[in-house]
C-alpha cells in the first residue's frame, strides 16, 4: 500500500538519512526535482525455471512450485535492483508488502 507525502508534511526539518553539503543541510525541498521520477517496484515471491513446453502446459489452476519456502522473506526490487526484503501482508483484503530489511547497495550486487 503506497503512501504519498507532500513537502508540507516535512516542513523545514531535515530528512533523515540525507547528508548535508557545504551550503547547509538538505531539506525535502531540495529533493523536489526527483519526486516525479517514475520507478518500477517489484516484489518477488520466488522463481521457477521451466522449458517453453512446460510453460505452454500451464493453465488456470496450475500449481507453480517456487524456489522459496512458506514464510521466507520476499525480495523487493526498485528498477531491477534489490533494495529490501519483506513479508507479504493483507491490508483491507488486498495483498501488500512490509519491508523488514533494507539491503545496502554493496550487498545487492548480483
Amino acid at each position: 500500500m503506497a503512501e504519498n507525502f507532500s513537502l508540507e508534511e516535512f516542513g523545514e526539518n531535515n530528512l533523515p538519512g540525507v547528508a548535508g553539503d557545504d551550503d547547509g543541510d538538505k531539506t525535502a525541498a531540495d529533493l523536489a526535482p526527483v519526486f516525479d521520477v517514475p520507478v518500477n517496484i517489484s516484489a518477488v515471491l520466488g522463481k521457477s525455471y521451466m522449458s517453453v513446453s512446460q510453460l505452454l502446459k500451464l493453465g488456470q489452476g496450475s500449481i507453480l512450485e517456487l524456489d522459496r519456502k512458506v514464510g521466507e522473506a520476499i525480495d523487493i526490487y526498485v528498477n531491477n535492483r534489490l533494495v529490501a526484503r519483506g513479508e507479504v501482508v493483507v491490508v483491507d483484503e488486498r495483498l501488500g508488502v512490509t519491508m523488514t530489511e533494507i539491503i545496502k547497495s554493496e550487498d545487492s550486487a548480483n
